[in-house]
This record gives C-alpha cells, sequence and structure tokens, in this order.
C-alpha cells in the first residue's frame, strides 16, 4: 500500500464531510473546498476519520492514492486553518500596495506593475515591503505567491528583488578584475 495513502485523515471539529464516487466536498468555518478522486480509489467516512482505498496494485492506482490522500488532507487543513506565504521585497524604492482587487508593486521597472489578485486568494500588505498570501486552497496560495515572486526573481550579485520571507540567497562575489564602479 501507499505510505501516504494508508494513513487515515483525521476530521477536525467544525468540518463537515461528504463523500461521492468522483470527489469529497469538505466545509468549514473558512469556506468550501472539493478534492477530486481519480478512478479507482475510493473514501470511506469512519467517524471522525477518512479513509482512502483503491482497488487494484497497478503502479497509476497506487500513485493515485497517496496522491488523492495528499490533496484531501490539504483541502481538511485549508477550510480549518489556511495556509499562507510571506514575501519580502528587498530593493531601494521597492515597495508594494493592495486596493481591493489589484496589487500595485514598484519593482524597479519604468512603471509600477499591477497583480490582479485571483479569486479565493487574499493578498495584504502588512508593511510596504511585506507580503501576506493567504487563502484556503493551498496551490492557489503557492501559485500566486510564486507569480508575484517571478515579478523580480532576487539578483544574485545585489540580492534585490522579491523573496519568501527567511529564504536564504547565494551571495555570488563580483568579477576578481573589475575595479571601479
Amino acid at each position: 500500500m501507499s505510505r501516504v495513502g494508508k494513513k487515515p485523515i483525521t476530521i477536525p471539529a467544525g468540518v463537515t464531510v461528504t463523500t461521492h464516487p468522483d470527489r469529497i466536498d469538505f466545509e468549514g468555518k473558512l469556506g468550501k473546498l472539493s478534492s477530486p478522486l481519480q478512478p479507482g480509489i475510493t473514501a470511506v467516512l469512519e467517524g471522525t476519520t477518512l479513509v482512502l482505498t483503491r482497488s487494484d496494485e497497478n503502479q497509476q492506482t497506487r500513485a493515485n492514492h497517496g496522491l488523492g490522500r495528499a490533496l484531501a488532507q490539504n483541502a481538511v487543513a485549508g477550510v480549518s486553518a489556511g495556509f499562507f506565504k510571506k514575501l519580502e521585497i528587498f530593493g531601494v524604492g521597492y515597495k508594494a500596495k493592495v486596493d481591493k482587487s489589484k496589487l500595485e508593486i514598484s519593482l524597479g521597472y519604468s512603471r509600477p506593475i499591477v497583480y490582479t489578485i485571483p479569486e479565493g486568494v487574499e493578498v495584504v500588505a502588512e508593511k510596504p515591503t511585506l507580503l501576506l498570501v493567504r487563502g484556503i486552497d493551498r496551490q492557489k496560495v503557492g501559485q500566486v505567491a510564486d507569480n508575484i515572486k517571478r515579478l523580480r526573481i532576487p539578483d544574485p550579485y545585489k540580492q534585490k528583488g522579491v523573496r519568501y520571507l527567511g529564504e536564504k540567497l547565494i551571495k555570488k562575489e563580483r568579477k576578481a578584475g573589475v575595479t571601479g564602479a
């Protein structure tokens, strides 16, 4: 059996689970999410635990077993506690501000970049140089955070750009033969 897939998922108080042949629906204090079930995978709710089982032992079904369990676990965590990522902005004059569903971010280009924040994800500017991306869907939160980071990936020499909070970067030294500026 899949090591990930065979672990039961504990359902916390305040989260309701509804199983269907092709998906599992989760509803909690933060919202609703649905997790798809691949063919050959079934979900059984036993009290406060959710167990996923597979119909056969072929390689694709075993892979889908672990995937289905991981997606269901992320959905449970999302509707009960949510997910977040923090981004730091480094550089002189680099800053960000949020206006409803738009993120306006100045990253040293000729004009500010306006990024449209997708549904289901919230971006908060805690400081002009610190962004908090949060939501209930782990994949969406990570994707939005990465899209914002890719607007200005940190430069290996001066390390200016957008990075995750606490991310360690390897700083390169300048060319040894260069003198002056």
